[in-house]
């Protein structure tokens, strides 16, 4: 059996103008096809379909999140820095031990709050930030909460990104992640 060839994506949306002017600004690139009600753009690199439909009675809250994984510490930190550029990001975590894995990452949200994050996976973890579990959670990283119990874990030293504050990004060992 073959591997698939293209990952195919559609989400609702209430207006789609807006989404194409994001969309545009976070892929880096014009759709492949517009019409009335409707976009989509193809991506190469991951091989993407991603479609959006104008109807913003079928948008709905708690969908989770999308995201891409890039190869490189380097490329996560130059698609940061021109996502800081157009005013995009809503969330930067650097070194954070998320999803069991230490990453570095940052988020965005589309108009209808479709959260997506780009991240750098640097390796496995044996700990996954319980909080990321309740409701109030987000995406990963989440304000601190108090626990009966504290979960012992070993980091990583990662630099912090210039720019970040105790508000939008977390630290190995911060308590945040």
């Amino acid at each position: 059996m073959s591997s698939f060839p293209r990952m195919h994506v559609s989400l609702y949306v209430s207006n789609l103008a807006e989404t194409v002017d994001f969309y545009n600004t976070f892929f880096g690139q014009r759709p492949e096809k517009i019409r009335k009600g409707y976009t989509k753009y193809l991506l190469e690199k991951p091989a993407l379909i991603i479609s959006f439909i104008e109807n913003p009675e079928r948008v709905r809250s708690g969908f989770g999140h999308l995201g891409f994984q890039v190869e490189t510490k380097e490329e996560m930190e130059s698609r940061l820095a021109v996502a800081r550029r157009e005013g995009i990001v809503s969330r930067e975590e650097i070194g954070t031990a998320c999803c069991f894995a230490i990453q570095d990452k940052f988020w965005v949200n589309d108009p209808d709050g479709h959260q997506w994050e780009v991240y750098f996976f640097h390796e496995d973890a044996e700990f996954n930030d319980p909080r990321y579990d309740t409701t109030e959670a987000q995406a990963c990283c989440t304000a601190p909460a108090e626990t009966e119990a504290a979960v012992q874990f070993e980091t990583i030293s990662l630099p912090i990104v210039e720019g970040s504050t105790a508000e939008n990004a977390c630290t190995p060992g911060s308590g945040c992640c």
